[in-house]
C-alpha cells in the first residue's frame, strides 16, 4: 500500500473538471446521465457526480439517524469516465483554455468557444 501512495503523491494530477461542473458520463455502469459535481479528488484522479455511482452502505444507528438501515449513496468514479457539458448546446465537449484581455486564464468549451469559468 505505502508504494501505492508513492504513486498518488508524485504526479501533478490537475483533473478537467472542478465542483459544481455540470458533466455527462461517458462510460461504465452509468453512461449517459448528467450529474453536477459534487466533490473533486486530484490525488485519487476522481469525482463525486450527484445521482450517478450510487451504492447502498449500512448504517449504524446515529444521532442524525437514528433508525440506522441501509442508505444509497454516491460514490466517486474516475475523472476519465465524466465529460463536460456544453454551456450553449448541451453535449459533451473537450475543454481548452484561453487567456482574457485582463489577463485571467479561463476554460473554455472547445465545440462551442463558449467560457465555462
Amino acid at each position: 500500500m505505502p508504494r501505492l501512495k508513492k504513486i498518488l503523491e508524485s504526479h501533478n494530477n490537475k483533473l478537467h473538471v472542478k465542483k459544481e461542473d455540470t458533466v455527462i458520463v461517458i462510460s461504465g455502469k452509468d453512461k449517459g446521465k448528467k450529474g453536477r459535481v459534487i466533490a473533486a479528488y486530484p490525488r485519487e484522479n476522481r469525482v463525486l457526480v450527484e445521482g450517478v455511482n450510487m451504492v447502498k452502505k449500512h448504517q449504524k444507528p446515529n444521532q442524525l439517524n437514528p433508525q440506522g438501515g441501509i442508505i444509497e449513496k454516491e460514490a466517486p468514479i474516475h475523472v476519465s469516465n465524466v465529460m463536460h457539458v456544453d454551456p450553449k448546446s448541451g453535449k459533451v465537449t473537450r475543454i481548452g483554455y484561453k487567456t482574457l484581455d485582463n489577463g485571467k486564464k479561463v476554460r473554455v468549451a472547445k465545440r462551442s468557444g463558449e467560457v465555462i469559468d
